[in-house]
Formats: C-alpha cells, structure tokens, sequence
C-alpha cells in the first residue's frame, strides 16, 4: 500500500508538473528556450551567439547541439521538449535510486525509485528546469551514467587498503560494468563539453583507477570544443577567451540566485583582482579537498555520494551556478551522517529542505539571518563537499543505527528545522487562506448569531471595558502580541532540556493541534469582531478601520485577517496549562497555568480579535491534539516489541570456541595490516580490504545477498551477513 501510495504521489507530481508548463500562455512557458530558438532567438539568426540584450548561455559546443531544432514549430517543440525532460528527471531519480549503496532492505530497494522521483519533482531546481526549459538535467544525466555504470573488464585501480597490504601501487582488479571504459569517458567528455565545470569529475575517474575513461572523457571534451571551434570560431572566441569560459553572460553574477563562489564573493562587496585571486585560491582548495573525499568514498562503494561531493564542488567552483544547475546538490542525501536513528534523519532533512524551499522558509526574518537563507544552497554545497564526516560502510551502525528511546533527547538541529519548516507553513497557509471579505463577513454573521441565541455574546462587554480603560488596553495589546509565542516556545525549550521523555509527546500535541487549526483557517474563513462593520468593535491595537474599504489600508499587508477560527492564542495557552500541570505538582504554578488560558481568553475578547466560539474551536483543537499524541505513542507502543523481537531474531547466537568481537575485530585489522581501533572497528582513515560493491552492478546492494565467507564472521565487516552453524 506504501509502495503504491509512493508511486501515485511521485506520478501526480510529474503531471502537475507537465500541466503547470503547457497551461502557461506561449509567451510564458520554456522562457530561455524560446530566448534561443524562438523566431528572434540567437541561434535562429545569423550572427554571434553572445551578442544582443539576451545572448546564449551555454558553451558553442550546447549552441551546435541546438541549433537544429531552430526548425522545429514552436508548439510542438514545447510539448516534445517538456515530456523529454521529464524523461531525463525519470532517469536520473531511477538511476540515484539504484545506486544507494547496500545493503538495503527489499523494502528500500522497492521504494527508494518513487521516494526519488518525488524529491526530484518538488526540488527547486528540476521546477526551474521545467519552467525555462534549460538543458542542465541531460549533462549531470550524462556524468551520471558514465560514472556509476562505467567501467571495464580488468581495469585496475589503486585502493588504500590494498596500498596500505602490499605498498604502493599495489592494486586490485574491477569488475566487469555495463559500460566500457571509452563509453563512460565518452559520456562524461560531452557532459563536458556542455558544461565545463563537470571537468572535475575527469581528476576523479583518474584517482580512482578508472584511467583510461578519465582519457577518453578528456579527449572527447577536446574534439567537440576543438570541432566547434573551427565551425564557430568567432564565437568560441567569444566564449572561452573573452568572457573565460562564460563568465559574465547572461543575468548578473552577484544575483541571489548564483549560489557559486564566484556570486557570493561578488555580492560581498569582492571586486577586480583582489577578487579573481580569492576565488582561484578558493577553488583550488575545495576542489582538492572534495576530490579527496570523493575518492576516498568512492573506494569504499560509495559512488553516488561520491559523485554528489564532487557535484557539490562544481557547483562552487562554476562562474555561476543558476538554480536550474544546482540538482547535485540534492544528490549528498545519500551520505549518512550520526549513529542515532534520528541524527540520521538530520543531514537528509537539512538537504531536502535546503533544495526545495526558499531560503525564507529556512532561517527566521532577522536581518542577521538573512545572509543564511540568501547562501543556503552554497552552503549546503560546501558543507557536503568539504565539512560534513559521513560514514564509512565498515563504520558501527553504518546499517543498524542506534535506536532512539522514548527517554532519549531528540537531536536538536531537525528539532530546529522542523520548527522552523513548521512556522513557515503555518504562516504560509495562514496567509493564503481564503480572504474573500463577503464570505468572511458571512461566517461572522453566523457566528454572533449563533451565540446570541446561546447568550453568550459577551465579547462586546469586554471590549467597552478595555476601551475604557487604558491601561486595560494597553496591557491586553502587550499580552495579545507577545505572550502568544514566546511562552509555548519557553515550554519547548524547558522541556527539551530538563523533561526529554515529556517533550515529543507535549511537541506532537502542539503540532497536531496546530494542523487543525490550519485546516480550519482554510475551510471557514471568519471575521473577527473588529471587522465586523455596523457591530460597534473598537480594534484596540490598530485603532478602528475604516471598513468601506476594501483592504483596510496597509491592515491586511500585515496578515490574512480572517484567520479567527479557531482560535489558536486560546488553544496553545491551553496546551501550556496541560503541560505545566503535567510537570509540577507546585499549587501556585499549577494555579499560574489555569489562570493562563482563561486569561488569554479575556484578551482576545476585550481586543476584538475573536468571539467565544473561537475560543472554544481552539479548545477543541488542542483536545484533539493530545488525542492523537496519545494515538501515536499507543502505534509506537505496540510496534517497540515486534522491532526487538525481530532484531534478537536476527542476532546469531555466539558459537563454541568463537573468540569474542573485541578479538575477533583485533586479529581482523592485523590481518588486513592496519590498526584495530578502540571500538573493535578499523581505524579512522583506513579503508577495508573487502571488495566494495562495484557501480553499475545489478542492485548496488549486492553485498546484502553475497555468499558467506569461509570461518566464523569478522565484526567489522559489513558486506556479508553473519552466518549461523
């Protein structure tokens, strides 16, 4: 059924995101594309590529490769160009997927290609790819396949571990991959030459062994950019001389949306050669150090990690790194990170959001934030090619990671981006809601009519008292805009450090209670009392409004104002009373936390923000909050069991005259020439002499189904299960 619902989501994306380019008037749809093609497009007319107020981005070599379909029909262009792309994105989701390194479970293995293709389709990138018809999908497709799938029978290539056995350039043979040597350089050389920074990957393939496609790649790069320029010469004069390598065309570098060195070194103020020589010194350094780690990771079976670090890097060292170029940075998901179940969670999570959210979303609306949220997918970039340590495939827990009690501390970086993320959606759907005001003032209509017939339209009591007494309205003006926030977000932290056990029930209630008070946001928009016309409301805290006008002045710039039921200042000051009652047994906190929400309720009230019906909505909510929290630990209650059980299930039990791991870890690391660490693992740095799995082989997770070895199971390694007697 997961696997089903996966495939179904992933396929809705793909036709929204089909529908969402062809819906758009032609003028509207592919913008870059039919910049080039179209009947004024650079590589229509005659003349140079780089001149005019919308010059060509791309290489001579892209520009060759177009200029054929200047002869296409612009409608049928369209449609053919986007469904083609959409074949790329399939493509390279199916191929990342097959490339996770193993072993995997059936069920990853099963739902890693839909899960993939869902990322790819909600990834900001890929939307950018659709919507101006760029081309940058098909050379990362094309590194892509000539780096997991090449290869060739009996090239050899050097391994550390094997190094570190029988000296220097000891080596040891690669298996036989569905592609050629000279095929995957091929590919990866016309990725090349349509996009130079891919350059980089060529040093990879030779540090890695694979020699001759490193050859072949660098050859194949040559011969295009050499054959276009005695086709084009003006042009890749232009090109690769005046402008060094495209620096300078199109929009300007400093934009926010050039996530590259270069961009963030202009828009730091960097100008002229105080500038060029930072970058070149910058560049080398990164380039030198994710090549490292690509290498390193590489040779432990890693290859898909290894080609998002070194995506990472090109997308730094590039002149400019647009955001329909910047999909390789969605590709570092694949590196594990931490020996907890949910510090595994944190760098995935970081990534996915970095590459499909604005840099708004990410970071709060403070000026000193702001220059993370402009940077977040430069930073994203140089955190995974140079920073973050992921793991080895010998490390512990590399594919058991440490479960996480109901007790335990969650890790406080997803925490903070899911709180975040969070905000930003409440806000976000808050915001957008329906606003229609006949519709709103409708629902409030129904509202008062409702509690008039209950008697309990009290809410212009209060607000006549507050009205009247000023330093009433004063003191409920500060309680209304301050206490809504800043108390919950005490609770949160008081509980996340002093009460860990507490703070994922009491975070879950909040959160659900929250969701529901989005949906009803959407589902019945309300006006509030104090936009309300003709029922005599004073707005305490803007002073009244002047209602025959349709916006209310610079009111509504500051929020959807039609977001009253239910209401969520009397529904989290609720939560806080239940909390507070939970962690003490004091009388007088317990009393503060009562008095809390009824005091809240009085605000609202006498502020003209909400009636009582509102209150009681928020009341409703927060009770079904809790509800589901306790829901949810009853489902985790019952699954803590079966997972135990099943993990003792797999445990092979210790056989007669087996020496303990500790030994069996020493004499494994002695063996293999390298020194046992202190948790019976290899040392950090070293490499394992096992195999690792080839890319390209059927099912990167081969290792999982591997025959067993001969004599009892090494504790460190983790490509062969362990096998019973």
């Amino acid at each position: 059924m997961a696997l089903a619902g996966l495939w179904a989501l992933a396929l809705a994306l793909a036709a929204r995101q089909v529908a969402a380019v062809l819906r758009l008037p032609q003028e509207e749809r592919l913008v870059d594309l039919f910049t080039w093609l179209g009947d004024n497009g650079v590589l229509r007319l005659h003349g140079s590529l780089y001149d005019g107020n919308e010059p060509f981005t791309g290489t001579p070599f892209a520009g060759l490769v177009l200029k054929p379909l200047t002869r296409a029909a612009e409608q049928g262009l369209g449609v053919i160009w986007t469904f083609g792309t959409l074949l790329l994105v399939a493509a390279l989701g199916i191929l990342a997927a097959r490339a996770l390194p193993g072993p995997v479970s059936r069920r990853t293995a099963l739902c890693a290609p839909p899960a993939a293709l869902i990322l790819l389709a909600l990834s900001v990138p890929v939307r950018n790819t659709f919507h101006l018809g760029q081309t940058s999908v098909l050379p990362m497709l094309l590194v892509l396949v000539g780096w997991l799938l090449g290869g060739a029978r009996g090239e050899r290539e050097t391994t550390a571990g094997t190094a570190a056995a029988a000296g220097a350039g000891a080596v040891v043979a690669r298996p036989a991959a569905p592609l050629g040597a000279r095929t995957s350089g091929l590919l990866i050389g016309i990725a090349c030459a349509l996009q130079p920074a891919t350059l980089l990957f060529l040093p990879l393939l030779w540090f890695t062994g694979r020699r001759r496609a490193a050859v072949a790649g660098a050859g194949t790069f040559l011969v295009c950019t050499l054959a276009t320029w005695a086709v084009m010469p003006d042009d890749s004069w232009t090109y690769w001389i005046h402008h060094l390598a495209g620096t300078g065309l199109g929009d300007p570098a400093d934009a926010t949306a050039n996530q590259s060195l270069h961009g963030v070194l202009l828009r730091a103020g960097l100008r002229g050669p105080a500038e060029v020589v930072l970058l070149v010194v910058l560049v080398a350094g990164i380039g030198w150090l994710a090549l490292r780690r690509a290498v390193r990771y590489a040779r432990d079976g890693q290859w898909l990690l290894a080609a998002a670090i070194t995506g990472c890097a090109v997308v730094l060292a590039s002149p400019v790194a647009w955001q329909h170029q910047q999909l390789w940075v969605l590709l570092a998901v694949a590196g594990r990170v931490g020996r907890r179940t949910g510090d595994r969670l944190v760098w995935p999570v970081f990534v996915a959001m970095v590459m499909t959210l604005d840099g708004s979303a990410l970071v709060p609306k403070i000026a000193v934030f702001g220059w993370l949220g402009d940077n977040a997918v430069l930073l994203a970039a140089l955190l995974a090619a140079c920073v973050i340590p992921f793991l080895r495939r010998d490390a512990a827990g590399w594919d058991a990671p440490e479960p996480m009690t109901a007790g335990s501390r969650p890790n406080l970086m997803l925490e903070l981006l899911l709180i975040r993320v969070w905000y930003w959606a409440y806000s976000y759907v808050r915001g957008h809601a329906p606003d229609s005001r006949s519709l709103a003032e409708g629902h409030g209509d129904q509202i008062m009519a409702a509690e008039s017939f209950l008697h309990i339209d009290i809410e212009h009591t209060f607000n006549s008292l507050a009205v009247r007494t000023p330093w009433l309205r004063h003191a409920c003006d500060f309680y209304y805009s301050t206490f809504h926030f800043l108390v919950p977000i005490a609770l949160l932290a008081w509980l996340y450090v002093r009460g860990a056990g507490r703070y994922r029930g009491a975070r879950t209630a909040l959160g659900c209670a929250t969701l529901l008070g989005l949906v009803g946001f959407w589902l019945y928009p309300l006006a509030p009392p104090r936009l309300m016309p003709g029922a005599g409301f004073v707005d305490t805290a803007h002073g009244p409004q002047d209602l025959s006008n349709p916006d209310f002045g610079a009111l509504t710039e500051l929020s959807n104002q039609y977001a009253a039921m239910p209401s969520l200042h009397v529904g989290w000051s609720l939560w806080c009373a239940v909390i507070v009652f939970l962690l003490t047994r004091n009388v007088w906190l317990r009393t503060l936390g009562a008095l809390y929400p009824l005091a809240t309720t009085f605000v609202v009230m006498s502020t003209a923000n909400h009636y009582v019906l509102d209150a009681v909505g928020g009341v409703l909510v927060v009770t079904v909050g809790f509800a589901a929290q306790r829901w949810f630990d009853r489902l985790r209650a019952r699954r803590a069991p079966a997972a135990r059980d099943a993990g003792s299930a797999a445990t092979p039990a210790p056989q007669d005259g087996t020496p303990d791991e500790e030994a069996t870890a020493t004499g494994t690391a002695a063996a293999a020439g390298r020194a046992p660490s202190p948790d019976g693992g290899t040392a950090e740095g070293e490499v394992p002499r096992a195999r690792s799995a080839a890319p390209g082989e059927d099912g990167v997770s081969r290792a999982a189904s591997a025959p067993s070895p001969l004599g009892p199971p090494r504790s460190g390694d983790r490509t062969a299960p362990a096998r019973r007697e």
